[in-house]
This record gives C-alpha cells, structure tokens and sequence, in this order.
C-alpha cells in the first residue's frame, strides 16, 4: 500500500492487514557523471515498492535529502544535518504510530556511516518514546551483502555509482544513464578528517560501472525485495512475541 496513492478508508482497512511500514530515506547526491542526483532515493523506493508487491506493508513517501558527508563538495549535492535526519526520522514515526502504525523499517539508499548512525540513534529514541513500536534500520548496502547476491556482483566492494547502482539505474531509469565513468575509489586518509574531499575523492564513483547492465539491476532489485521481506517478517514476529 503505497501512502501517497491511498485514500482514508484505505489507510484504515490497510491497518486490519498490517501495522508495518517501510520508510524510505535518501539523497540528492553526485553520483559520477553518467549517474542522476536522485539514484539513491530512486533506488530505495523502487526497491520498498517491490517489497509491498510481495507482503503485504505499507511504504511510506521517500525522505529525499539525507547527511552527505564525503560528497558534500561535489557539484549538485544537498546534505543536512545529522540532527535534521534525526529530527525527520523521529518525528515521521511518531505521526505514523499515531495513527496506529507499530513497525517501522527504515531502510536507505544513502549509505554513509554519519548518515546511518543518525537514523539508528533515530530508532533508538523512537523505540524508548512509542511503547509498542519495533524499529529495524538498515541501508541497501546491508541487503546486496548478503549470500544471495554472491556472484550476481562482479566488482568486490562496489558501493557508489559503480556496478550496482548504474545497473540498477539502467533497469529502473534507463533514459537517465548519461554514458559512464570511470572506474575509481576514494582515497581519503584514513581517520583523518580533510577540508578538500574532492582532493581524496575527484569523481565520486566508489566502484566499476563498466559492469553494470539492465539485466544486473532487475535482478539485483528482486534479490533486494526478497531479503528485505524476510527481514520485514522476522521484525514482525518479535512483535508477535512481545504482544503476547
């Protein structure tokens, strides 16, 4: 059931089905020079829509900016705060729970470690404020670790605007594929943090693109939906067992 398209009485009657939600989070971010801005958001609603075809869930509108720490120089990138994603995660659960939703999966296509751990700090105040609620956070990186996905991906640590996300773009956007980058990895110093990120990371692409195909990215996004069910059910059991 997909929150934009429902009328009342079909929220209302979705609830004697489900009380899961899918939240999806992402960015306008660079994303190379073949990539549009938007690959994440695109990617994870697709990807929560997919879902909902295959259990029954409600999917939530994208948040479509997130925390862009690495690419926050590049041209075209739109980051926020650490606290504004908190605030926005937070404050959407509550709304939701309001109106009797109780299981809430965040998931990401923006994939950033400062990104990510504001969504889990996120989940972890929603879960201490809504008594009944059951939270998972997780980033669509998390999904294409999984065995599943072994030998699917030929690029090994593959994470931006490379393999994965150009296939995917070449399945679910083909008409905003500009062409291709090159293949390339940031080069940033470790745990030293840099004023000058494009220095460390001139491109933007973490991975190989030249792999990508429109065959790859239908099957990536199937696996995807999959995994993610499954992932929904075991969240969903635990609220089984603690309802009792």
């Amino acid at each position: 059931m997909i929150l934009e398209n429902i009328t009342m009485p079909d929220f209302q009657k979705g609830l004697t089905k489900t009380r899961t939600i899918i939240v999806p989070f992402g960015s306008v971010e660079e994303h190379g020079s073949h990539l549009p801005l938007g690959t994440d958001t695109i990617h994870v609603y697709e990807l929560a829509k997919e879902a909902a075809g295959l259990h029954p869930v409600f999917v939530a509108p994208p948040v479509w900016y997130g925390l862009c720490r690495s690419t926050c120089q590049h041209p075209g990138t739109v980051t926020l705060q650490g606290l504004t994603v908190r605030s926005l995660a937070m404050e959407i659960c509550t709304a939701l729970y309001s109106h009797g939703l109780r299981n809430f999966v965040l998931i990401s296509g923006h994939a950033g470690g400062t990104h990510m751990a504001s969504l889990v700090d996120a989940g972890e105040k929603v879960l201490d404020s809504l008594p009944r609620s059951q939270v998972a956070v997780l980033s669509v990186l998390d999904l294409t670790a999984l065995p599943p996905f072994s030998g699917l991906i030929e690029c090994k640590g593959d994470s931006h605007a490379g393999e994965v996300e150009t296939s995917l773009m070449l399945h679910l956007r083909p008409k905003d594929v500009k062409g291709t980058s090159h293949e390339e990895y940031p080069s940033f110093p470790g745990k030293i943090l840099v004023r000058d990120k494009r220095r460390y990371w001139p491109n933007g692409v973490w991975g190989d693109p030249s792999k990508a195909s429109p065959e790859k990215g239908k099957a990536i996004i199937e696996r995807e939906a999959v995994a993610l069910v499954e992932m929904i059910k075991q969240l969903e059991s635990l609220d089984e067992v603690e309802s009792i």
